[in-house]
């Protein structure tokens, strides 16, 4: 490798650092120190080793603050595609490439339970982390409970204004819990200042049920209409159908219990 090509390397890595040196101060240094080809490769090998290390706690961070369950991550690696058919299975593969984010669309996974709607939504989620973009996620009764407690304390601005930052916003089983007027009015605020926000971003909702049914569980009034409409306005729908994948490692014992007579 020629000493220009580490040179690029050290370029690329203090930038990526936020390091105040062009390549031509570094070229004049290697030049007044009378740098070896060898000593230019330890010097590159450093600096890319640094930005590597900067870049995974990066994403660790955004990993840690995102609350997906890190004990056992679900990814699109470990989600079994074998199992997927049909003529529309080609775009449930694709979603790794995150065309969503960056078009700006939602995505929505409907299905009955155990068929990997949550493992799907966290797996966009934890692609969306390791390309440095900013996630939450959480269940739809957490959401709710967040909006109460906001209520109580009087800090509506600041929870909707937390849920509006990140990239990639995802609330897992809409339908487990209903949401009062006021909870759903603040349901609006938020889907409206995300829907006008700009830049990549997706919301990812999963559900047992099709938006249309969605309105059983909050206020029903115009802010929840709108909302609706806004949501699905540019949004993927995955209809997702079969058996459930759970349960598959249970092992299903028999054992006779009785007296025993002599």
């Amino acid at each position: 490798m020629a000493d220009e090509d580490y040179l690029g390397m050290i370029n690329k890595a203090t930038a990526s650092l936020k390091l105040d040196v062009t390549e031509a101060e570094m070229a004049n240094e290697a030049i007044k120190f009378s740098f070896s080809a060898d000593q230019m490769k330890a010097i590159a090998e450093i600096f890319t080793d640094l930005a590597d290390k900067k870049h995974e706690n990066a994403i660790n961070t955004l990993l840690r603050l995102s609350r997906l369950p890190m004990k056992v991550p679900k990814t699109f690696e470990n989600y079994d595609f074998s199992l997927i058919h049909g003529k529309n299975a080609d775009r449930l593969k694709n979603l790794s490439a995150l065309t969503e984010v960056h078009a700006g669309r939602n995505i929505i996974f409907i299905g009955p339970p155990g068929v990997g709607k949550t493992h799907l939504a966290e797996a966009y989620g934890n692609s969306c982390c390791k390309q440095g973009m900013k996630t939450y996620f959480l269940k739809a009764s957490e959401l709710n409970d967040k909006f109460s407690n906001a209520r109580k304390f009087g800090r509506e601005a600041s929870v909707i204004n937390g849920l509006v930052k990140p990239t990639c916003l995802i609330i897992d089983e809409i339908g487990r819990c209903v949401f009062d007027e006021e909870n759903t009015r603040m349901f609006f605020d938020m889907i409206d200042r995300r829907y006008a926000k700009e830049g990549p971003q997706t919301m990812i909702f999963t559900s047992n049920m099709q938006p249309s049914k969605w309105s059983d569980f909050f206020s029903n009034n115009d802010a929840l209409l709108s909302a609706l409409d806004r949501l699905c306005d540019d949004a993927v729908i995955f209809n997702l159908k079969g058996q459930s994948y759970r349960g598959k490692k249970c092992e299903n014992l028999v054992a006779e219990a009785g007296v025993t007579v002599k």
